[in-house]
């Protein structure tokens, strides 16, 4: 027997939901992204680049911490490496909406099977802080 709350989130309902999360999850990070590069070209579009030496992403962009900081303090690499990590976010916060969304559903099988992808997940994002 389903219940009130298994009624309201039918199987038509938590795929619109998951469509919306990636759809807006895609458009805030290309807006956040798209925000960096401009930034980016107004301090720096003058300047002629130097593709003689390689240089890599500052220590500061290299944890969310430091890129938080850059991007609220405007900077266009925070921005830009703010977007990406909107980017990685969307499918994970994705495979955590199917987990809520089977929980209240009742259906524990996929809660079971989706937790454990969420699992795999973050420690494939979060295993080397570990």
């Amino acid at each position: 027997m389903m219940t009130d709350a298994g009624r309201r989130w039918s199987d038509r309902r938590i795929e619109t939901m998951v469509a919306l999360l990636l759809r807006g999850g895609l458009l805030l990070a290309a807006v956040v992204v798209l925000a960096g590069a401009a930034v980016y070209l107004y301090r720096h579009g003058t300047e002629m680049p130097s593709y003689t030496v390689f240089r890599g992403e500052p220590a500061t962009l290299e944890e969310i911490g430091g890129i938080a900081g850059q991007a609220l303090g405007g900077r266009s690499g925070g921005l830009m490496q703010l977007g990406l990590v909107l980017l990685l976010a969307t499918p994970v916060a994705r495979v955590a909406l199917s987990a809520l969304a089977f929980a209240l559903q009742h259906d524990w099988l996929y809660v079971g099977v989706t937790l454990g992808v969420l699992a795999v997940l973050l420690y494939s994002i979060l295993g080397a802080y570990l």
